[in-house]
């Protein structure tokens, strides 16, 4: 689908309506939500899980609606793949909650304290955000994990998904939003905005009386949209142009493995390599590197120097070095020096996950310190960008912005702080 579908420019009188009550509920929600212990939240969550499994009949016929439908509208192929759903996908789906609610609760953890001279303690305690609005685009498991990672961080979800899967999330969340209150959790704290106006994802974008937080999961097109025109703060997540740079001390076999892993392990995730950057004495690994490339099925469109040395190759365009292709295209560069790929990088890059491959203690802590990414990599693929690889567990997206959360963003970056102060009636003078 296309990530502008989600937002349009101004809600009717019913879209404005249904998006200001959920959210509405949602705030009443998140003030009662925030109060409830981890015990409950963990039942809450297996409640859902056990319901996705007692409801697989009905997801599954919600979900051949939206198949039949994409088809019919001619979505492609790989498309309707993210839109279906199976009993493969509905127990990951059960699996993934099982994993959250197993997860340590960070809402109440005291992440510092101390005493000041006039004898008041002082603690810094994790509380949740409040109520988080969430934009993606048509996959129905995103309604599922962000309403998981929501909870159990204390928030109440006010969901928007794309139109191409709105029987699927609507089944979804009717699922699990009656099971989390079943087990305990506010009526509000989960919600979808069921209306496929687009104009309502702007609308909610608006409503700072309601929603603290915005998170959009989605193309570059969807998340500049949320950036420009809410008005609530947004947590950019998602977009990736990530570099590698093969550095002129490399391992050459050990680049190679990295290279070919970054580009295909799986091409469409935000955190493949995007642009190869290769220093210039590296020319020998350079064609053999690039063949094996292609062999694989990459597409190449390189700097002048890059199309000497692979056959085939189509010239390189400055768009091309700013590209998120997300398929198997990779932008090449042969640079000088490392000062070059660095300044290469800074420039082109979305601050996401960048890698050097060398030998040199020197040119790697000079890439660390230099490069501007939520991830810097050194001797490893970029496709490790990602919350159950950090060892975070899940995630609900991976930020490269560099207020309040960087990276994959897990329960943590779902909450914020609160100073809480005791005395003994101290009183400034």
């Amino acid at each position: 689908m296309n990530d502008n579908d989600l937002v349009g420019d101004g809600a009717n009188g019913d879209a404005a309506r249904e998006v200001e009550a959920k959210a509405k509920a949602a705030k009443d929600a998140a003030r009662r939500l925030a109060t409830v212990g981890s015990a409950a939240k963990n039942a809450a969550l297996h409640a859902m899980a056990d319901a996705l499994a007692d409801a697989r009949r009905e997801l599954l016929d919600a979900n051949a609606r939206d198949l039949s439908l994409a088809r019919d509208k001619g979505v492609p192929p790989h498309m309707v793949d993210r839109l279906a759903l199976n009993d493969k996908r509905i127990d990951a789906m059960r699996e993934g909650l099982a994993q959250v609610a197993a997860l340590p609760d960070p809402v109440g953890n005291v992440v510092s304290g101390w005493r000041r001279p006039n004898g008041l303690q002082i603690n810094k305690v994790r509380v949740p955000l409040g109520v988080i609005g969430i934009i993606y685009e048509s996959r129905p498991n995103v309604t599922v994990d962000a309403a998981s990672l929501c909870l159990k961080a204390g928030n109440a979800a006010v969901l928007r998904g794309g139109s191409e899967a709105i029987y699927s999330n609507i089944a979804l969340t009717n699922v699990i939003a009656q099971a989390a209150e079943s087990a305990g959790i506010p009526t509000g704290a989960i919600s979808l905005i069921e209306t496929t106006d687009r104009a309502a994802a702007r609308h909610l974008m608006t409503l700072n009386q309601y929603v603290d937080c915005l998170i959009p999961r989605g193309g570059a097109s969807l998340i500049e949209t949320v950036v420009k025109n809410a008005t609530v703060p947004v947590i950019e997540t998602g977009t990736g142009n990530c570099h590698v740079y093969v550095d002129a001390d490399a391992d050459d076999e050990m680049a190679e493995e990295i290279v070919v892993n970054a580009k295909c392990q799986r091409p469409s995730v935000c955190n493949a390599a995007e642009t190869l950057l290769i220093h210039k004495h590296q020319s020998a690994f350079a064609r053999r590197l690039l063949g094996r490339l292609t062999d694989e099925g990459v597409e190449i469109r390189g700097c002048p120097r890059t199309l000497g040395l692979a056959p085939g190759a189509k010239p390189a365009t400055e768009d091309d070095y700013f590209a998120e292709f997300n398929d198997l295209t990779l932008a090449v560069k042969i640079v000088d020096d490392r000062d070059e790929a660095i300044a290469h990088i800074n420039r082109y890059g979305t601050r996401h996950s960048e890698a050097i491959v060398t030998d040199d203690f020197v040119a790697a802590q000079q890439f660390c310190d230099e490069v501007d990414a939520a991830a810097v990599y050194v001797n490893a693929s970029t496709r490790f960008t990602d919350g159950y690889e950090f060892g975070f567990g899940a995630e609900i997206g991976i930020s490269n912005q560099k207020l309040h959360a960087r990276g994959p963003m897990g329960l943590e970056e779902l909450t914020t702080i609160k100073y809480i102060v005791r005395g003994q009636g101290q009183v400034r003078e």
